[in-house]
């Protein structure tokens, strides 16, 4: 008989390809972990994961992983229909949108699956527009970011970071202190942008926007072609861009990440609150 822990263990090492962060997310030890694996594969009389410093799929693996995320959605389902009644309702999110394409699809699909009646409405936008919306009662919660140096809190602040330079050295042309620093941000306003000019003035660095577009993909595209360098917050890196350690680079302020609720005390809302702030806090410790 199949153990849901044991689904759980193995859904997490084949979504991380890491038996580390696969143990933070499931709340258990590597070699518990393992264990887990090896009880599913003496089951199945297969080898589901060629096991090593970074653990592959076997072709057993690949295809049972369809099946194990299957039975879980259908438990999770299952307890949330008569465990107690079915949360159910719309709700308008919004956050931005390096926070959409780097962590929260999988959080918000992982909800979606447990909370099947509830309807997500996301909207990815610069945190200004995101909390104009909210005071205009367009977004039931926000996922909001904010200079050290502003001197303002919005909400629950979730978590701290630093915020750090990045680019592409093997297509960069040289740069120096008397450079003129190549950048590639959003347009105003952005709190990468504030951040990165303001540092750079106050050394007294001259610069020149070579490339600006508020989509984050289109920014990180940029960077890798190596027309110039960008900052943003260390667990948004992309793993084909490496931190920039020229001397002559100014530090930057960290960054503050906050959730923003609406005060009225509506069941469907209260739950996504709750599930964000958990996995957020567990995601984004995972990637420091």
């Amino acid at each position: 008989m199949m153990d849901m822990i044991a689904l759980q263990c193995f859904i997490s090492v084949a979504e991380y390809l890491s038996f580390t962060k696969a143990a933070k997310k499931v709340g258990r030890t590597q070699s518990a972990v393992s264990q887990q694996i090896a009880k599913l594969e003496n089951i199945l009389g297969q080898n589901l994961l060629i096991r090593g410093n970074t653990p592959r799929l076997t072709q057993h693996g690949e295809l049972f992983l369809t099946y194990a995320r299957q039975i879980l959605r259908l438990q999770r389902e299952a307890l949330d229909k008569f465990k107690e009644p079915e949360l159910e309702g719309d709700i308008h999110f919004g956050l931005p949108e390096d926070f959409a394409y780097m962590i929260l699809s999988d959080i918000l699909v992982e909800f979606s699956r447990l909370h099947p009646r509830i309807i997500l409405n996301v909207e990815c936008d610069l945190t200004i527009n995101l909390l104009n919306g909210f005071e205009k009662n367009q977004f039931d919660l926000i996922l909001v970011k904010n200079n050290f140096y502003e001197q303002k809190t919005y909400g629950n602040v979730i978590f701290e970071e630093d915020v750090l330079w990045i680019g592409n050295p093997k297509r960069l042309p040289e740069l120096s202190k008397n450079s003129k620093i190549p950048l590639i941000l959003s347009p105003s306003p952005c709190v990468y942008r504030d951040n990165v000019i303001r540092s750079l003035e106050e050394h007294d660095m001259d610069w020149q926007m070579i490339y600006s577009s508020p989509s984050y993909t289109g920014k990180m595209a940029a960077v890798k072609a190596g027309l110039g360098i960008t900052a943003i917050q260390k667990s948004m890196i992309p793993s084909d861009l490496i931190i920039l350690e020229y001397p002559f680079l100014p530090k930057l302020h960290r960054i503050q990440i906050s959730l923003l609720k609406k005060l009225h005390h509506q069941k469907s809302i209260e739950t996504l609150e709750y599930f964000l702030l958990h996995h957020l806090k567990n995601n984004l410790t995972s990637l420091l």
